[in-house]
């Protein structure tokens, strides 16, 4: 009798085993398995935990003292150093590169695009064939006079029409409650509006951009198609520090290779959210896996990142102080009284020439300062959620410049050892570019 009643069942465990899943029942769409993230080229994982957020004395910037408090942050990537003139210069050759392909394809050099499927060639829509080079150097006269737009006279690049064309959805204006999407009705409320900024290239070349309400009716409605400049300013050597001689830097520093391990500096936070846009895309063209986008960490990732899993580590290291217990500094900032070569660096240097921190990233106090994503704002800290807390504000073209502050943490080559500490926040306009500045960049986990 109780073989008899257990057959059944038998019977029923091979027949599910055999169809992998139960017909007609909730199985979802794609199979159970242990998905792991590979690590992505020259990131180091910073694990999720809470941490004591904010300054651990008083503030050197401002006499508001700021509010310390628990934080609890997910799991992320970040770039183990910051991103270097070499990275940053592949960015700019691509949107040169990119540039260059266009011009020949509507010179009607269509060898330089992919044949679609159909065989019928869209001048507008194109792929473009990058294994084929860029004849930069060819006797051609009509490829030349296609990259003339790219070229001065003496054959030098026109810098200046590096132009990078993306978009990015302004969420700001989804999560808004008069345009909150009404699931009942299938639309968006009667009257919605976004407000975006739009971009386009003048008769004379030039980038413009203005601040414009458009209805909302769908989600591309949300979308800002963004054009911007490229290439670091690099007069800011100049600019800076007006009264010194740094000619030499103005001239050199992007361009010569022996900068090439340099922290990328003159690059505003504009500049910087493109280029995360740019690598978030270039990876994409090159694997099929979905992956979160590259961006600016917050302000909190970059802190708990800094701290080194240290929930009170004043500085990157660990300590209290900016030397070591023989006498040696920690990071190249500016010591004493401005004697700046003691710390074996004047300016900026090569990164990773300082020991990294507990989580294996290098440079998080000193050579240059970082840019956040995060909006500066005093009193961000006291309204703030406590888990990922961030202060976001995309500032449109007509905000005023209050709006258009962003974080900047680390310190750098010319700062005192208090803008070092992990909680030291200052912040600089996201239109400014600095030879104090640069940035790195982050990328959420998939998974917990």
């Amino acid at each position: 009798m109780k073989i008899t009643q257990c057959l059944p069942v038998v019977l029923l465990t091979a027949i599910l085993a055999a169809c992998n899943g139960p017909a007609g029942e909730l199985v979802g769409v794609r199979k159970p398995g242990n998905f792991k993230e590979a690590n992505p080229y020259g990131m180091v994982f910073i694990k999720k935990g809470s941490f004591m957020m904010g300054e651990n004395a008083q503030s050197a910037v401002f006499n508001q003292p700021d509010n310390i408090g628990m934080r609890t942050v997910n799991a992320f990537w970040m770039d183990e150093t910051e991103v270097t003139n070499n990275e940053y210069k592949q960015f700019v050759n691509w949107v040169r590169d990119s540039i260059a392909y266009t011009l020949l394809i509507r010179a009607d050099m269509q060898e330089y695009a992919l044949v679609p499927r159909n065989g019928e060639f869209d001048e507008e829509n194109f792929t473009i064939n990058w294994k084929k080079k860029v004849p930069w150097d060819s006797d051609d006269e009509e490829v030349q006079e296609a990259l003339s737009p790219l070229r001065y006279s003496d054959g030098m690049l026109k810098t200046i029409k590096l132009h990078y064309n993306y978009s990015y959805d302004n969420l700001d204006q989804a999560v808004k409650y008069e345009n909150k999407f009404d699931v009942a009705k299938g639309m968006y409320p009667e009257g919605a509006l976004a407000r975006v900024d739009t971009f386009w290239i003048d008769e004379e070349g030039y980038i413009r951009d203005s601040t414009i309400e458009r209805p909302l009716k769908e989600p591309k409605d949300l979308r800002t198609n963004k054009i911007i400049s490229v290439y670091p300013d690099t007069m800011v050597w100049i600019r800076d520090f007006q009264y010194a001689y740094n000619d030499p830097m103005q001239r050199g520093y992007f361009a010569f290779p022996g900068y090439s391990e340099y922290p990328v500096v003159g690059v505003t936070w504009e500049q910087a959210h493109a280029f995360c846009h740019w690598r978030t895309h270039f990876l994409e063209t090159h694997i099929t896996a979905p992956v979160h986008i590259y961006r600016l960490p917050t302000e909190a990732e970059w802190e708990y990142a800094a701290r080194g899993g240290r929930k009170m580590a004043m500085y990157p290291w660990g300590g209290n102080y900016a030397r070591d217990a023989k006498g040696c500094f920690l990071a190249n900032f500016k010591p004493y009284r401005g004697a700046y070569s003691d710390d074996t660096g004047v300016m900026t240097m090569r990164v990773a020439q300082f020991q990294p921190n507990d989580f294996g990233l290098f440079d998080m106090a000193g050579n240059v300062a970082e840019w956040t994503s995060s909006a500066f704002n005093p009193a961000a800290n006291t309204y703030v959620s406590d888990i990922n807390p961030d202060f976001q504000y995309m500032a449109r073209k007509d905000d005023p410049d209050v709006l258009k502050r962003k974080i900047v943490k680390g310190g750098s080559w010319k700062d005192i050892s208090a803008y070092m500490q992990c909680g030291a926040r200052t912040y600089e306009y996201q239109y400014e570019s600095r030879t104090y500045i640069g940035f790195r960049c982050v990328r959420s986990f998939i998974g917990d």
